[in-house]
């Protein structure tokens, strides 16, 4: 899936308003701050944890950050080092804030390149103005978007794998992965980086019939058989200047492949019912979800064909082996929505991210897209909860039950960290919490968090 930019100008001539990446774990300030800020004119996106915030920032569009210090599933200053290390083109100006007023966080951030720390309780009226004036000096440009692959540094690593072979472009290449995961995703980035000259022609192979693959692959001439009443290019020749991906080419059957080894060692194809050859100009691609060294050796696959097509391979890793994507890619497949649907805006609830972190994703990227594209349709309202996203699973309490007990366990984790952080002072915790010292107390006996004798104040 190639995630679509998302600093699109609204109007002809209008600049749209700038885009605010929110990073807060607090449900009350977060929300608090979200709807001042959108009252103020910017767009917001808010992420309720520090990998949420990462996958969303990393991906690109935003034009400011605001984050706290203190995360429950991590710290801003490593955070925002994280973000500088891996996608630092797409990092905005940042401003973060916190309720604990150390100066040896705000130096180490404001060392590390951010442009303001704030305390709290945040005084909105500044925070708007600051918002505005680095957004002034900065001009808001919208960042980079990324590589259109995923953010997760094993896709990175296959974007810089297809910047190096993208010249080379008489070396076939042989993507491998599950069905679902992006096998043509990958082989549409590597033909964009060769300049995206001439057509991506794409053909599954597992989805034509036997007695077809041949015209399809090599057309045909007028005459050929019976019924052949036009003259019809194959998709070598439909590809001519541009890049061929010949897609589940595990599938081909035996006697296609004897004759696409030849096309191989020959670069011509002769058309069915023809007897000129004609030259193959394309990027030669391939793809399959089978193992070939296991078809090879029970003799399903030809030894011979896969060490021509086995030049170059690239492995796209499964979706539950690069977990940074899954959030990314559902924030993509919901622009698309949104570009679409206007009318209709959809977001993640938190419990929703949590969901599809916990999915194991066995139909990949592409089950992925149709859960995300099937809750925008039958959810309830403009925030999605984790029984949108799973229609199929039985509201049986047992598959909720996990998600909450695994929710409230991040809960009592960050309440003790907090607790911790503070002497075990009810008073401070609460107001870095953002809560009243009622709230956190009802909070505590929910999770069975008592105060040491020593503190308590």
């Amino acid at each position: 899936m190639v995630r679509p930019s998302t600093s699109a100008s609204p109007g002809a001539g209008a600049a749209p308003p700038p885009r605010v990446a929110l990073v807060e774990d607090d449900p009350i300030l977060g929300e608090s701050l979200a709807e001042h800020l959108q009252l103020e004119g910017f767009r917001v996106d808010w992420y309720r944890t520090a990998s949420a915030g990462y996958c969303g920032i990393a991906a690109g569009g935003h034009d400011l950050l605001l984050s706290d210090v203190r995360l429950g599933d991590g710290h801003g200053r490593h955070l925002y080092e994280r973000l500088q290390a891996d996608a630092p083109e797409n990092l905005p100006p940042a401003i973060f804030i916190t309720a604990y007023a150390d100066i040896d966080d705000a130096v180490a951030l404001l060392k590390l390149g951010a442009a303001d720390y704030l305390t709290k309780p945040v005084d909105p009226e500044r925070l708007v103005a600051r918002l505005r004036e680095i957004c002034r000096c900065a001009g808001c440009a919208p960042a980079r978007d990324p590589s259109p692959m995923g953010v997760s540094p094993a896709m990175r690593e296959l974007e810089a794998r297809l910047q190096a072979i993208a010249r080379y472009r008489d070396m076939p290449v042989l993507i491998l992965g599950p069905t679902g995961v992006g096998k043509e995703v990958v082989a549409r980035r590597l033909h964009e980086l060769q300049g995206g000259t001439g057509r991506l022609v794409a053909l599954n192979c597992a989805a034509v019939p036997e007695g077809l693959v041949e015209t399809e692959l090599f057309g045909q001439r007028r005459g050929a058989f019976t019924g052949a009443e036009h003259s019809r290019p194959g998709v070598f020749e439909q590809a001519a200047g541009g890049t061929l991906l010949l897609d589940e080419v595990g599938d081909m059957p035996e006697a296609m492949q004897a004759k696409l080894l030849r096309v191989l060692q020959d670069r011509t194809v002769t058309p069915v019912g023809g007897s000129e050859p004609i030259p193959v100009r394309a990027r030669l691609v391939f793809a399959t979800h089978r193992d070939l060294e296991a078809d090879v050796a029970a003799g399903r696959f030809r030894k011979d064909l896969y060490y021509r097509i086995h030049v170059v391979s690239l492995r796209v890793p499964p979706l539950a082996e690069r977990p940074d994507d899954i959030l990314w890619l559902a924030e993509g497949f919901l622009d698309q929505h949104r570009r679409r649907y206007p009318a209709e805006p959809r977001q993640l609830s938190p419990a929703a991210r949590e969901a599809l972190l916990a999915h194991d994703w066995p139909g990949q990227v592409r089950e992925l897209q149709h859960a995300i594209e099937r809750a925008c349709v039958f959810a309830a309202g403009p925030v999605l909860a984790p029984q949108d996203l799973f229609l199929e699973r039985p509201p049986d309490g047992q598959a909720g039950a996990s998600l909450s007990e695994r929710l409230g366990a991040s809960e009592r984790a960050h309440l003790e960290r907090a607790l911790a952080a503070n002497g075990w002072r009810i008073t401070r915790t609460a107001e870095a919490l953002g809560l009243s010292r009622k709230g956190l107390w009802q909070k505590m006996r929910r999770h069975g968090l008592q105060v040491p004798r020593a503190g308590g104040r």
